[in-house]
Formats: structure tokens, C-alpha cells, sequence
């Protein structure tokens, strides 16, 4: 469920992280100021004090993912692993539509050296959304753990094997030159492996993300109008984006998938129809939507344009927000979306 970074300091080499739930999972107007201190108060390291906000939240309503979420990365950040994973363990079950609760509970595995459990809760992370760019990084970062240690246990059983020690090397010196831009290791650290322990890196406190300033377009020599043509294209862009989110929020299937250009690049490898069926049966099925957009940035170049904005999307009783990044051409006179993705 923005650059989203959680609370937690856990990461797997130079990537594997967590988001942070005041930037996942949107917040009411009715609990926002609940939130806002919860937050507050993690973000100054009064967890205690969190804790104690967050369980009186609870007492009254006990499945709101948002306060959660929080308990989840108190629980982490306090150094009780195992609580929290029971904790994002139990929203999955509870709200399977959501891949954030997967990737922290990757993110705990892998920090006890639990690689197999951290690459099913990060493929369910993917299937859940298969745009969620933190998880398929993360996942890569885990399929090098385990290339580590499988490869450490080829040459445990052939130690005459050259071919070996050069794979198990580069892959090493791989995590070591990460690791070397990294801050303090996390308060917990995890037992010793065979496989280097995985290392932290301090992240902000969770809150919405800053909006991504524009890339400047650069001016074209020798043509004045240039500054006001790429205004008038960066208008045409945020017209088409915000057409393609009506849309979406109309279930005018005609109208979402037609904002999709023809050489659109499906998440996940998705062939274009299986992924237009996905995409019908998730919207369609949805007693009523509502998909807003805010700090949006766009930056045009020529017959490109990219849009960053922030997405908050209410449907039923699921509510998220996260930054989206839409890749754009232009295709005759109208602006058509050819990418998409999440966490960027």
C-alpha cells in the first residue's frame, strides 16, 4: 500500500524494506487526528506511549488495518519479531487484498534468515499487486540470499567445484559494497547464517509522501514558444490522467481501458487481455469506487510524458493511498498511458 519507507530500519541488502503505513493505507478525516499522533509519537520514539494510543484505538474497533499497521511496526521496532509478524500475518488473512502486510512480514523473515518464508510473502505481495515495485525489488534482493546459500552448500558438498567460489564471491561482494553505504545495523540483530545477516538503514517516519518535483523540460534553441507549448502539453497530460481516474472511479471500462495506448507494457508479464480481464473483474465487482489524485508532477519531452502523483483509492471498505508513476505517449492527439507503476 508513495517514495514509501517504513518506520522499521530492517532492510536486506540495499533494498529490501518496508513502507510506512501513514503512506499505505489512507486515513479517514473521521480518525486522521488518532493517526496523526500515533504517528507523532513513533516518529519521536515514544512507542510505550504509541502502543498505549493504538490499543485504546483498538479496543473499539479492532479490524481498522491502519492502527493495525501501526502495532505491527511498533511491535518491529521494539524488537518483538515474532508479534509482529503474527500481527501482519493476521491482516493478510483479514484483508488479502492488501500486498503491504506481505512485504513487512518478507522483510521479518528474511531478517531471521528465513529466505524461503520471505519469497512466499513477497510473491503474494506480487500477485496481490503486480505493479508494487518495493516487493519485486525486495524479491530479487531474497533470490540472492538464497543463490548465497545454496552455493555455500554446493561447496560444502564438493569443495573441488571451481566453478563455484567465483558465483559465491561476486554475489558477496555484491551485498558488501551495498552494505557499505548503509547506516547502524537495526536494534535486533538476527542469528548468524551461513549467508551475510542482513543490515539496516534509518528511514524516515511514516507520513504521506512529498510530492515529486517535475523534471524540467529542457527549452528547445532558437523556438520562443517552446515554454508555452510544454505547457500546454503538461495540461493535455494531467487532462488525460485525471480522465483515465474518472474512469476508473465510473467503472467506464470503455473509457479506463481506452486510456491505455496499444503498446501498453502490462505489470507482471501479463498478456494485454489476460490483464484487461483482471482489471474488469476487479473494477466491475466493486460495489462503488472512488480514485482521487493530489502532488501531481508531470514532466513532458517531446512525444513522452511522465506523471507522478499521489493516489488515494476507496472501494468498498478497502482503503489505500500510494504514489503511482504513469508513463505517457502521445498517439495521434491524444495522450495514452503505455506504463504503470507503484511505490515510485
Amino acid at each position: 500500500m508513495p517514495t514509501p519507507n517504513f518506520l522499521t530500519r530492517h532492510r536486506l541488502s540495499a533494498a529490501l524494506r518496508m513502507l510506512a503505513v501513514a503512506a499505505t493505507l489512507s486515513v479517514s478525516v473521521a480518525h486522521a487526528d488518532d493517526y496523526a499522533d500515533v504517528s507523532r509519537l513513533m516518529r519521536a520514539g515514544q512507542y510505550a506511549e504509541a502502543q498505549s494510543k493504538v490499543d485504546q484505538y483498538l479496543a473499539s474497533k479492532p479490524r481498522d488495518p491502519q492502527m493495525r499497521f501501526f502495532k505491527g511496526v511498533i511491535q518491529t521496532e521494539t524488537g518483538k519479531t515474532n508479534e509482529a509478524i503474527a500481527t501482519f500475518t493476521k491482516i493478510t488473512e483479514d484483508y488479502p487484498e492488501l500486498p503491504e502486510p506481505y512485504n513487512n512480514m518478507a522483510v521479518l523473515y528474511a531478517g531471521q534468515s528465513q529466505f524461503d518464508k520471505a519469497r512466499a510473502a513477497l510473491e503474494m505481495a506480487i500477485r496481490t499487486n503486480p505493479s508494487y515495485a518495493t516487493a519485486h525489488e525486495n524479491l530479487g534482493d531474497v533470490y540472492a540470499r538464497l543463490a548465497s546459500q545454496a552455493y555455500s552448500k554446493a561447496l560444502q558438498l564438493d569443495g573441488g567445484n571451481a566453478a563455484v567460489p567465483p558465483k559465491l564471491a561476486l554475489i558477496r561482494t555484491l551485498f558488501s559494497a551495498e552494505s557499505k553505504n548503509l547506516a547502524k545495523p537495526a536494534a535486533a540483530a538476527p542469528a548468524a547464517a551461513p549467508a551475510p545477516a542482513p543490515v539496516a538503514k534509518p528511514a524516515p517516519a511514516p507520513a504521506p509522501a512529498a510530492p515529486v518535483a517535475a523534471i524540467p523540460t529542457p527549452p528547445a534553441a532558437a523556438i520562443p514558444a517552446a515554454p508555452a507549448a510544454a505547457a500546454g502539453a503538461e495540461k493535455e497530460v494531467e487532462a488525460a490522467v485525471r480522465s483515465w481516474a474518472q474512469a476508473w472511479s465510473d467503472k467506464d471500462m470503455n473509457g479506463y481501458l481506452g486510456s491505455y495506448g496499444q503498446n501498453f507494457d502490462p505489470p507482471g508479464k501479463q498478456a494485454r487481455k489476460a490483464w484487461e480481464e483482471d482489471r474488469r473483474a476487479r473494477i466491475v465487482g466493486k460495489s462503488r469506487i472512488s480514485v482521487k489524485l493530489s502532488d501531481m508532477a508531470i514532466a513532458v519531452q517531446g512525444a513522452k510524458a511522465t506523471a507522478r502523483f499521489k493516489q488515494d483509492y476507496n472501494a468498498d471498505s478497502i482503503n489505500i493511498s500510494s504514489r503511482k508513476t504513469l508513463e505517457m505517449a502521445k498517439a495521434g492527439d491524444r495522450w495514452v498511458i503505455v506504463k504503470e507503476s507503484t511505490g515510485g
